[in-house]
C-alpha cells in the first residue's frame, strides 16, 4: 500500500509488465492468452467477441481465437473453431478484432489444418495426411488420403490466403500451428510420414511443408502480423516430433518465427499433457520442456502449465526461462488475472483448479464454461461481466441464505456485490464449503480446494454485507420467524444410501448404509466409515471423479478394490477432462481391478451379485460395497416450507439453488448459485432469464438461394 492508501503490487512483479516486442507488434506486459477452444468459433461471433473482449479489458497483452482451419477438409465437426474460410467467417471474427482492440490489446488467430486427425463429417470430404494411415479416434474405419503435391500447395493456398485475411480484418498475430497432432506435426513424425519424396525421409524434408508455409505467410504478412509458430516439441509419442527433432525444427524455423508458443504432448490419450489436469500435474509442468527450447532460440518464448502465481511467473520472465506468460485455463478462471496483480489486488485473484471442465464444455458441449468462474462464456448471452454487478433492486431487503456449500456461497457474494448489506449466510457444520470440503481431501484434487478458499477471501472482503453463522441447523419455524424478506435455501444432496440409480431405476437388494458392510461417499470421507474386511466393491454409476477416486483411497488405505461400473470403461467423463486414460492407468497400476458394462443387482456382508451386459450374473466375494449410484437433493427444509402460510413472516420468497434443486456437476452448482443472485429481482427469481441465442436467421436472400 503507497502513501495515499492505495494497494500497489510488489516491485518484485515489475517485470510482468515491461513491454516486449513480437516482430513489428508489441506486447503491451508478458500476459498472453494462448489459443482454447470456447465452443464458439466463427458460429457464435457476439459470443466469441464478448469472451475474448473481457480477457483484453482484464489485461491480457495478447488474446488468440481457438484453432481456425484453413481447409473444408480440416473439417472437426461437431467440435467448434474459428474457421477462417470466407468472407462470412471473415465477418464474424472481424468482431473480435474489434473487441480486444477496444482495450489495447492485441488480437492472435491459430490457423491451423486437421490433417488426418479431421473429423469430417459435415464437409464430408476425405481426410489428409501425409501418408494413408486410419486414425483410430473416429471407428468408421476410414483412411485419410495420402496427400499429393496438388493438396500440399492447395493447402499453402488456404493458408495464404487465410492469414491475408486475417491480416485485412485486424489481426496482429498470425500463427502456422502445428501442435496438438495437427498436420504440420504429422509431417514432422516418422511414425506418420512415411513418404519417399521431397516431403519425407530426413527431418529436412519432413519439416519441409511448415517452413515452406512459414515462408509464404512471412512473405505475405510478416510486415504487418507478428508470425507465432505453435509447436509440441515433444509429442511423447508417434503423433508429432520426438524432443531431437522438435528442437532441431526450432532451429530450422527460428529465422521465420517472431515468437515461439511451445506445448509438449499430442492431441488426445495418454500422451495429452498440454491442458493437464491438475490431478496428475502441478504448476508450470510443462517447463522441463519449454527450458530446453529456450537454449536453441532467442526468438520471444511463450509457454504454458496452468501459471496462478505471480511470484512463479515474474522469476521465469526475469530468468528468461520463458519471456511470455501462456495461459488458457487461467485466463478463463479469471479474466483480469493480469490487472489484479498489476494492481495488487493479489487476494482477488480467481485461481484455475485444473478441472478442465472448461474444456469438457466447449469441445463437448458446444458453449464454455468454468468451474470458478460462472461468467466464463455468458459476457454475451447473459451479459455477465466477472467483476461488474449491477445493483439489486432488492438490496433493500434482508437475505437469509441457508447452506454454504458451493451454491450458498457463491449465491451469498453476488448478492453482496450486487449490493444487498444484510446478508445472513447459515451453515449447519462449524466449516463451510459444503461437499468442496472432502472432495479436496480425495487423492489428486487438493486444487479443488481452491473453490472454496477464493470464495472465503471473498467473504472477508464483503463481511460487512455478509454475516457468516456456522454451526446451526435452522428448521422451517426457525426460517420463519428469522426476519428475512428472501430466503434461500442451499441444502445441498446426499448419495443413495441405498444404491438406488437411473440404470435399473430402484435401490440395490441388500443395501442399506446404516449397515457396517454398505458405504457412502459420505460416510467414508465425513464420518470415517471404513470397509469391515480386506476386499471392497467401489460400484460407481455417477461416470466421474467420485468413485475412481474412493477406490483410489481405499486401495492406498490397503484395502483390494474392485471398481464395478456399468459404463463402457471406468471414469468415462474424465475423458472430456483430458485425464480418463491416465487415471485409468494409475488406478491399474495401484492394483484396483475394473469391470466394465456391469451393474450391482445385490449385496451382503459375504459379497454381491453382478450382471453384465447379457444379462448373466456371478458372485463376487467382498466385504463391503462403496455405492456411488447417485445424489439426491436434501429437500426436507423445503418441503417443510412449501405451502405454508407466510402471512405475517415478512418472508416475500423462498429459493432453491444448487444441488437442492438438481444434483450436477460442482461447476453448474456453483453457476445456479451465480445466476439466482444475477436474478434475484427478476420477476421469478425461480425460472431463469431467456438468454440471447446467435444462429443464421433466413431473410430473403437465403429464401431464394434454398429454392
Amino acid at each position: 500500500m503507497n502513501p495515499d492508501g492505495k494497494v500497489t503490487r510488489f516491485p518484485r512483479h515489475d517485470v510482468l509488465f515491461e513491454p516486449l516486442a513480437i516482430g513489428p507488434k508489441t506486447l503491451r506486459n508478458r500476459f498472453y492468452q494462448v489459443p482454447h477452444c470456447s465452443g464458439f468459433g466463427t458460429q457464435k461471433p457476439l459470443s466469441q467477441a464478448a469472451l475474448r473482449g473481457v480477457k483484453a479489458e482484464g489485461g491480457w497483452a495478447a488474446v488468440c481465437t481457438e484453432y481456425a482451419p484453413v481447409s473444408a477438409d480440416s473439417d472437426s465437426m461437431p467440435s467448434v473453431s474459428a474457421r477462417l474460410w470466407d468472407d462470412d467467417d471473415a465477418r464474424n471474427l472481424a468482431l473480435m478484432c474489434e473487441a480486444v482492440h477496444r482495450y489495447g490489446s492485441l488480437a492472435g488467430v491459430e490457423l491451423h489444418h486437421e490433417g488426418m486427425i479431421a473429423n469430417p463429417r459435415e464437409s464430408r470430404w476425405p481426410a489428409v495426411g501425409p501418408s494413408q494411415i486410419a486414425n483410430v479416434a473416429y471407428p468408421d474405419g476410414a483412411a485419410p488420403k495420402a496427400m499429393d503435391i496438388d493438396d500440399i500447395r492447395r493447402v499453402q493456398r488456404d493458408w495464404a490466403s487465410a492469414a491475408t485475411s486475417a491480416r485485412d480484418i485486424g489481426f496482429d498475430i498470425v500463427y502456422v500451428q502445428g501442435a496438438h497432432s495437427a498436420l504440420l506435426a504429422q509431417f514432422l513424425s516418422p511414425s506418420l510420414n512415411r513418404r519417399t519424396d521431397r516431403y519425407g525421409g530426413s527431418l529436412e524434408n519432413r519439416a519441409r511443408l511448415w517452413l515452406e508455409t512459414l515462408e509464404l505467410v512471412r512473405k505475405l504478412v510478416g510486415d504487418d502480423c507478428a508470425i507465432a509458430a505453435r509447436l509440441a516439441v515433444d509429442a511423447l509419442g508417434p503423433w508429432g516430433a520426438t524432443l531431437d527433432d522438435g528442437l532441431r525444427f526450432v532451429e530450422l524455423a527460428d529465422h521465420l518465427v517472431d515468437l515461439w508458443d511451445i506445448t509438449v504432448g499430442a492431441i488426445a490419450g495418454f500422451e495429452r499433457l498440454d491442458s493437464a489436469a491438475s490431478r496428475f500435474f502441478g504448476e508450470g509442468y510443462e517447463l522441463d520442456w519449454t527450458r530446453q527450447v529456450r537454449a536453441v532460440t532467442n526468438k520471444p518464448l511463450i509457454g504454458v502449465g496452468r501459471f496462478t502465481n505471480p511470484d512463479t511467473m515474474a522469476e521465469l520472465v526475469r530468468r528468461r526461462d520463458l519471456d511470455i506468460i501462456g495461459a488458457a485455463r487461467p485466463s478463463i478462471a479469471d479474466p483480469f488475472l493480469p490487472k489484479k496483480i498489476e494492481e495488487g489486488r493479489y487476494e482477488e485473484i480467481r485461481e484455475c483448479i485444473g478441472c478442465n471442465i472448461c474444456y469438457s464444455r466447449a469441445e463437448y458441449g458446444g458453449h464454455i464454461g468454468c468451474t470458478q468462474n460462472a461468467t466464463t462464456g455468458e459476457e454475451y448471452r447473459r451479459g455477465w461481466h466477472p467483476e461488474r454487478f449491477s445493483r439489486a433492486r432488492t438490496a433493500s431487503k434482508n437475505v437469509l441464505v441457508v447452506g454454504a456449500g458451493p451454491a450458498g456461497l457463491e449465491c451469498a457474494i453476488v448478492l453482496a456485490k450486487r449490493g444487498h448489506d444484510r446478508v445472513h449466510l447459515i451453515e449447519k457444520h462449524a466449516d463451510v464449503g459444503g461437499c468442496v470440503r472432502w472432495i479436496s481431501r480425495l487423492p489428486g484434487l487438493g486444487e479443488w480446494r481452491k473453490v472454496l478458499d477464493w470464495r472465503l477471501l471473498e467473504l472477508d472482503r464483503f463481511r460487512g454485507n455478509i454475516e457468516l453463522i456456522t454451526g446451526t441447523t435452522l428448521e422451517a419455524a426457525d426460517v420463519l420467524s428469522y426476519g428475512a424478506e428472501l430466503v434461500v435455501l442451499a441444502t445441498g444432496s446426499r448419495w443413495a444410501g441405498n444404491g438406488f440409480n437411473g440404470i435399473t431405476f430402484e435401490g440395490i437388494a441388500g443395501a442399506d448404509d446404516s449397515q457396517n458392510f454398505v458405504l457412502t461417499p459420505e460416510q467414508v470421507m465425513l464420518e470415517g466409515k471404513r470397509p469391515p474386511g480386506e476386499r471392497v466393491i467401489v460400484y460407481d454409476c455417477e461416470g466421474y471423479f467420485m468413485g475412481a477416486s474412493l477406490a483410489e483411497l481405499l486401495q492406498l488405505d490397503g484395502y483390494q478394490v474392485t471398481i464395478v461400473t456399468p459404463h463402457l470403461e471406468v471414469a468415462p467423463l474424465c475423458n472430456e477432462t483430458l485425464e480418463g486414460p491416465r487415471l485409468r492407468h494409475h488406478l491399474h497400476e495401484l492394483g484396483i481391478e475394473m469391470v466394465t458394462t456391469a451393474s450391482l443387482s445385490s449385496v451382503t456382508e459375504r459379497g454381491a451379485r453382478i450382471r453384465d451386459q447379457f444379462g448373466q450374473e456371478t458372485e463376487v466375494a467382498a466385504s463391503a460395497a462403496v455405492l456411488v449410484t447417485q445424489r439426491l437433493s436434501c429437500t426436507e427444509l423445503y418441503n417443510d416450507l412449501t405451502g405454508r402460510d407466510l402471512q405475517g413472516t415478512g418472508i416475500e420468497g423462498i429459493y432453491r439453488t444448487g444441488d437442492c434443486v438438481a444434483p450436477r456437476l460442482l461447476a453448474d452448482a456453483i453457476f445456479d448459485g451465480h445466476r439466482l443472485g444475477r436474478e434475484i429481482d427478476s420477476r421469478d427469481p425461480r425460472t431463469p432469464l431467456p438468454y440471447r441465442r446467435e444462429g443464421l436467421v433466413a431473410d430473403a436472400a437465403h429464401a431464394r438461394r434454398a429454392r
